[in-house]
């Protein structure tokens, strides 16, 4: 496919239609510079943004907590998406609101001068993990760790809290996994690259407490579907030796909606029923 700077279609930005080829950004622009940038990922099926709402409130939270207060409000961010569904003809579709602080009168770290922009491009996208819904997801287990919630705003959806993902993600396509499970930084489980990690034991589930990492609105869907099914959620601390304990895993995100996983690093787990069931009903939930 050409690159996604290369497609037909129309991108919002800051209040209006562009041409896709044309929705550009200075070099000198802030974000590019300091990572000033906030963003979401969401699904469109069959028309409806799943959670869609929560997504944009998150959004701007988001900005709050990065100083950074978004110039435009909920409802606003609402009519962005619908208008960029439309003028792209697409009702399936994944979404991707941005927010940054663009180029302005500042070029160093403090940039309270510069403007606070607003995209929302769309796109058609598959499986995130490919055939993994199938067979399980391989995940490597990463070097990097989620940082302590004192060094970071981690209840922020911020490009740059994506660093160590990148790395870490790419270290383990090179193995020939599909993403890579991290610690956080007192070594218990933490998460993957970019999805909540949950697992099965015994026919409880048991889900790394979110003080240090996302709390996931997938995960949080998930964990809501599980309990009214009667199924009882541990949040809490997970130690690396429990791994081998698990019998079924699966990684929860909006890209990545429920994928089962069948190994990280030299632990292996099965799909089974509860993964299957949870995976289905999610599907179901998300074109009710």
């Amino acid at each position: 496919m050409a690159g996604y700077d290369d497609c037909d279609g129309f991108i919002w930005m800051d209040g209006k239609l562009v041409e896709w080829r044309s929705a550009n950004v200075h070099i000198l622009t802030h974000a590019l510079h300091y990572a000033s940038s906030v963003f979401e990922g969401e699904r469109c099926y069959n028309g409806k943004i799943f959670k869609s709402r929560e997504h944009s409130e998150r959004l701007r939270k988001s900005g709050e907590l990065l100083d950074m207060p978004l110039p435009h409000s909920v409802d606003e961010i609402e009519a962005a998406k619908e208008a960029v569904l439309k003028a792209n003809g697409l009702t399936d579709a994944y979404v991707r609101a941005l927010a940054w602080r663009g180029a302005g009168e500042d070029m160093g770290v403090a940039s309270k001068r510069n403007p606070i922009r607003l995209a929302v491009a769309c796109w058609s996208w598959g499986n995130y993990y490919g055939d993994a819904k199938m067979k399980g997801a391989k995940l490597d287990i990463a070097k990097w760790r989620r940082p302590d919630p004192a060094t970071i705003p981690h209840q922020a959806k911020a490009a740059g809290l994506y660093m160590i993902c990148t790395m870490s993600k790419h270290a383990a396509e090179a193995k020939g996994c599909s993403d890579a499970m991290m610690f956080d930084y007192r070594g218990y489980v933490a998460e993957a690259t970019g999805a909540n990690i949950f697992f099965v034991k015994d026919g409880e589930v048991h889900t790394p407490k979110p003080d240090c990492i996302l709390n996931g609105i997938t995960r949080q869907t998930v964990i809501g579907m599980l309990k009214a099914m009667g199924v009882t959620v541990h949040e809490r601390h997970i130690l690396p030796e429990e791994l081998a304990s698990f019998e079924q895993c699966w990684l929860t995100g909006t890209a990545a909606e429920v994928t089962p996983v069948g190994q990280i690093g030299d632990y292996h787990f099965t799909v089974g029923d509860l993964t299957q069931r949870i995976a289905a009903d999610y599907e179901k939930l998300v074109r009710a």
